[in-house]
């Protein structure tokens, strides 16, 4: 409806991949260099995590319109809860090959002859495996599995896995995927626009789809709409397709403040702002607890309880929540650390298997930005955590002081 209104050739913001509105920004040329690399190298792993909506799988829509059906063959799966045996029977039919038998062995052989003849034509093969974050680890393991199938010393299938951040997390810490961590040449976590970044990628999809300058945007809008989105290309195509269609009934040819926030309200009365609003992540800092809490919970007390001991219990357990949210924290940070300690590691291990520099190219400078970018999460939480010691000190002074003091105990 609005395209009519608005002049447009096509929907700028659907929510399907399309290659054809596929826009670079810094995250996703990264993860390009990283897929780039790791197609260079013809074998292992190549894995591309973010958050639902991130654009991984429009990244490998992109990518899958720049291949060549001459040189290299692709398979897609996306995949659903898949067990070992599953996935190498929906990896033979991604491949388009029809197994005889229902049996594993079946599916295998038939995936291994197809790899050879493709290796004798020339080509090279890959598999491309979405939504990892769903598949069992020993299905994951089959996939390392295929990746064992050679020709002489060729190896003759490369992988590439597209997830969630849940899977990141498994790569990192199921002591059963050792092996595969390994075999992971190129790794990239695909991160939120930046509010500069929202305002290129608003503009480059309306240009696709024929935009003459109708309708224009507040200066404004474009940073509000990444306050409200937090940066995702999906929940921004969800905004803007209603965004535009309001314009379009008001016959605007201008898209002010007043009419997102309209927008974003509906979205919050149709329940659907959950899928568009960023989740909030981060923890909240600690606050302190006021000496009143213990009191009120000492007056409402049932009679003839002992008041000292009521007021033991609920120091206690206030004590106790404030420690669990620092170890909380501290479990945070130490993740982050063995994030830092994973990156330095494949950084070495790609500049040794390429015989260059960890410093040198384009990938060099992504490894190190990642880098950068985890040691500073670290410090924020290094922070975090400071603070609420601070504060936890604050509180068990102020409930020593309580109970040392006869008037506070003799008011309750």
């Amino acid at each position: 409806m609005f395209e009519d209104f608005y002049g447009l050739r096509a929907r700028p913001f659907q929510l399907t991949p399309d290659p054809a509105f596929y826009f670079e920004s810094a995250t996703h040329r990264k993860a390009l260099s990283y897929l780039g690399y790791g197609l260079a190298q013809g074998e292992g792993f190549v894995v591309i995590t973010g958050e639902v909506g991130a654009g991984k799988s429009t990244l490998v829509a992109h990518l899958m319109a720049t291949i060549d059906p001459a040189r290299l063959t692709a398979a897609l799966v996306v995949t659903s809860a898949l067990d070992g045996e599953q996935i190498v029977h929906v990896g033979a039919q991604a491949f388009g090959l029809a197994v005889e038998g229902h049996d594993k062995a079946s599916a295998l052989g038939a995936i291994e002859s197809f790899l050879h003849a493709e290796a004798r034509a020339g080509r090279r093969c890959l598999l491309i495996v979405d939504e990892a974050q769903n598949l069992s680890v020993a299905a994951i393991e089959e996939l390392r599995m295929l990746s064992n199938f050679q020709l002489g010393a060729h190896p003759l299938l490369q992988t590439l896995l597209l997830g969630q951040p849940e899977f990141r997390q498994l790569l990192l810490e199921s002591d059963q995927l050792e092996q595969l961590r390994q075999r992971v040449i190129a790794t990239h976590h695909l991160t939120a626009m930046t509010a500069e970044e929202v305002r290129g990628y608003i503009e480059h999809r309306l240009a696709c789809a024929g935009w003459q300058g109708s309708p224009s945007f507040d200066e404004a809008v474009h940073a509000r709409i990444h306050a409200a989105t937090g940066g995702i290309p999906r929940r921004i195509n969800q905004v803007l397709n209603r965004l535009l269609l309001l314009g379009a009934v008001e016959q605007r040819s201008r898209i002010e403040v007043a009419m997102l926030e309209e927008v974003l309200g509906e979205l919050d009365d149709d329940g659907a702002i959950a899928l568009v609003a960023p989740q909030a992540r981060a923890a909240q800092p600690l606050q302190p607890v006021p000496v009143a809490t213990v009191a009120e919970q000492v007056a409402q007390a049932p009679a003839g309880a002992d008041p000292d001991a009521t007021a033991a219990a609920a120091a206690a357990a206030m004590i106790e929540a404030a420690l669990a949210h620092r170890d909380a924290q501290i479990d945070e940070l130490q993740q982050a650390v063995l994030e830092v300690a994973a990156s330095a590691e494949h950084a070495r291990r790609v500049a040794s298997e390429s015989g260059a520099s960890a410093h040198d190219g384009a990938l060099a400078s992504a490894l190190q930005e990642q880098l950068v970018d985890a040691r500073a999460h670290i410090a924020r939480l290094e922070a975090r955590i400071e603070e609420q010691e601070a504060t936890l000190r604050h509180m068990l002074t102020m409930l020593i002081e309580w109970f040392e003091g006869g008037e506070q105990r003799a008011a309750a």
